[in-house]
């Protein structure tokens, strides 16, 4: 980066830690953000748009079927007793904010994941189209009614699963201990607070279920909103068989206060527990290998939009051996980046070590599909933002190969 440029960013990054929500600007000494916004038709939008609408139903028709064949926790999606407790505890309801991840690529849309757990980006995309939309007249920021949205959403599960006379006060629960998510929690804060709500802020360590009243420091509240991944709520292993993780116990106390907070009409969560079930990378390998027992409108979806996906363990491993450039394996709830392995970016040692070290019942394999990319190799990850299924935001991410936390966040505008 040029001086010139550097100066163009400090500033930039002054903006938007003003903006009182991300203090961040810089990952690794580089910049996080683009001011330069991408504009995309409309036309655009709605195709997108529509494509993550028709990907959500599709999750849901999925929840239906699982929740009227119990054997397939164990049998297809190798839940662990803690994360079937998730499900069972709130089946078949799943969502209430999700972002699915949509590429273009020379033969249409293509989804890679529906993230429905503990979505992000929100902070981001609200922050940078408020930044540069005033900049450019006769564009939309496809933003603008993300807040309202998701407040709405928030107040609509609270009206149909609280008892009445009930509060509406609200309990953030995040990873105190991470710092990534912070701007995200300080917007949701700003956003329930706007609106003359109580919030109060902790981890599920915190919680308590007291005299029918669930609290975070005796601080009671009752709309959970939960950005704690619900893997970890349940007993954790490395998806890796050389690894280990700390802290693999099952949060059981805490999932009882819950538990017992929602049994009594007071307290909701969003997003629900069942996000479990969905969140789980399996999912997409169901909508394959099971495809017949979709209606036929999701049929054409999965076809349309999912890429070809399979358990791990049901494909011979000379097969992904040989034809590594073809496949993607993706653990059942690792992050973008995380966890998910390219076989057209890697060499064949590699290839075969995570192969041979994927725990069984932990993975899928999924074709790989080449994104459009720009003259610097860059490839453009469309986070489509679903609130109660209806598509209200985008949030862009670019950088060279898969998506993680070193990919730079781009403002996007809509023309027209």
């Amino acid at each position: 980066m040029s001086s010139s440029s550097h100066s163009n960013y400090d500033a930039f990054a002054r903006r938007i830690v003003d903006a009182g929500v991300i203090s961040d600007p810089w990952f690794d000494g580089k910049p996080r953000f683009r001011e330069d916004p991408l504009i995309l038709p409309a036309k655009t939008q709605r195709a997108m748009y529509l494509a993550a609408e028709e990907i959500g139903a599709v999750y849901d028709e999925l929840c239906h079927l699982v929740a009227d064949d119990d054997a397939l926790l164990d049998d297809f999606f190798c839940l662990t007793p803690y994360q079937k407790l998730m499900w069972q505890a709130s089946r078949p309801l799943w969502h209430g904010l999700a972002r699915a991840d949509v590429f273009v690529t020379s033969e249409g849309l293509a989804i890679a994941e529906l993230n429905c757990d503990t979505p992000t980006g929100e902070a981001e995309a609200v922050t940078l189209g408020r930044l540069v939309a005033p900049n450019h007249p006769g564009t939309r920021d496809p933003n603008a009614e993300l807040e309202g949205r998701f407040v709405a959403m928030v107040d609509a599960l609270a009206e149909g699963e609280l008892e009445p006379g009930v509060g509406r006060d609200v309990g953030l629960v995040y990873p105190t201990e991470f710092t990534e998510d912070l701007s995200l929690v300080r917007l949701y804060k700003q956003w329930f607070e706007s609106r003359g709500r109580r919030v109060v802020l902790g981890s599920p360590y915190n919680l308590q279920h007291d005299e029918g009243a669930l609290s975070v420091f005796d601080a009671p509240f009752q709309v959970l909103v939960r950005h704690y991944k619900t893997d970890w709520w349940a007993e954790r292993a490395s998806p890796w068989t050389d690894e280990t993780v700390p802290d693999i116990e099952p949060l059981r106390e805490p999932l009882a206060a819950v538990f017992a907070a929602q049994a009594e009409g007071r307290c909701v969560v969003v997003n629900p527990f069942g996000a479990v079930l969905p969140q789980n990378k399996r999912s997409m390998a169901f909508m394959w290998e099971h495809l017949h027992r979709f209606s036929p409108h999701a049929q054409t979806v999965i076809e349309r939009y999912v890429p070809i996906s399979a358990r791990l363990e049901t494909l011979h491993e000379e097969q992904l051996r040989v034809q590594r450039a073809e496949w993607v394996i993706k653990s059942d709830y690792g992050a973008e980046g995380d966890e998910v392995v390219i076989g057209a970016t890697v060499s064949d040692a590699t290839w075969r070590e995570a192969l041979s070290k994927a725990r069984p019942g932990r993975f899928i394999a999924q074709r790989y599909f080449a994104a459009e990319t720009d003259a610097a190799g860059a490839t453009i990850n469309y986070g489509v933002y679903l609130v109660a299924g209806e598509a209200c935001g985008l949030y862009a991410r670019e950088q060279a190969g898969a998506t993680d936390a070193h990919a730079l966040s781009v403002p996007v505008l809509i023309d027209g």
